[in-house]
């Protein structure tokens, strides 16, 4: 393993430094850095093609063999950091002694490309919710659309929280985000249909054809999806509820649509 450099204070600059990055969206924003935990994580941002600039470490927690695999690449400053230092600035206890900074990316409607001619994309639009968000990832990962849109985003996507319920797949989707009328453009565009998950005007969902290029489209559990969405839907779409309640949780209702166009789509 490469020498490392040692802190053991928690008041050293970059200790401040990290928290803020984590406690701030302004100052992620500003440095274009965030802070990943856990292997895991760490792994799953490098294979994402991020851009790792520091790893830091716990030898009372981490062993050296966990450690190797994930600085190979010799621009990585590797800190060492005695456990007081680590119980400091770990969102959790359960990160295997182990951090990094990350360089965030673009995320604008331009960066996204499709591989195949007819893609399956999710897009959400103005979710909060880091629970709901990191779901909606989770599930995007599972079924490999071909990417995710955040429509009119409200949340920082490389917060802590989202990280943390996304289980690292904020790494491993293609993400998008910009203004509702932006990617309405960007789908029709690339002739993508819109489906908009809605309660008014729907067809039952096992009832539609999401075998071309597909943009399926949930709001938020509280207003669900604005006029625009709705006036742009090439087909609204409805989940039968056979209880009392009318909605299910949107990562949920997600997960539905989304493997449904997958089964069609044989897989």
């Amino acid at each position: 393993m490469k020498e490392a450099k040692l802190i053991s204070s928690i008041q050293n600059p970059l200790v401040k430094k990290i928290l803020l990055l984590k406690e701030k969206s302004r100052e992620r924003k500003k440095t274009g850095l965030f802070v990943v935990e856990g292997k895991r994580e760490i792994e799953l941002a490098q294979k994402g093609s991020f851009t790792l600039k520091t790893i830091l470490f716990c030898p009372e927690i981490l062993k050296d063999f966990a450690l190797n695999p994930l600085i190979q690449n010799s621009k990585i400053e590797v800190i060492e950091i005695s456990r007081p230092v680590y119980e400091k600035i770990a969102h959790r206890e359960t990160t295997e002694g182990i951090l990094a900074i990350v360089k965030s990316k673009e995320h604008g409607l331009e960066k996204i490309l499709f591989k195949n001619d007819y893609p399956l994309v999710l897009v959400a639009e103005a979710p909060e919710k880091p629970g709901n968000i990191g779901a909606l990832l989770r599930t995007a990962d599972a079924a490999a659309v071909d990417a995710v849109f955040i429509a009119n985003p409200k949340s920082d996507i490389y917060s802590p929280n989202i990280i943390r319920s996304s289980v690292g797949c904020v790494f491993t989707n293609q993400i998008g985000m910009g203004a509702t009328e932006d990617i309405i453009d960007f789908l029709k565009e690339k002739e993508i249909k819109i489906y908009c998950a809605a309660l008014t005007a729907s067809k039952n969902y096992v009832e539609c054809n999401f075998k071309g290029g597909i943009a399926i489209v949930v709001g938020t559990e509280a207003s669900g999806l604005t006029d625009t969405w709705l006036q742009s839907s090439d087909q609204n779409l409805i989940i039968p509820m056979q209880g009392e309640i009318d909605s299910m949780n949107v990562s949920v209702s997600a997960a539905i649509l989304i493997f449904e166009a997958k089964r069609q789509r044989g897989y």
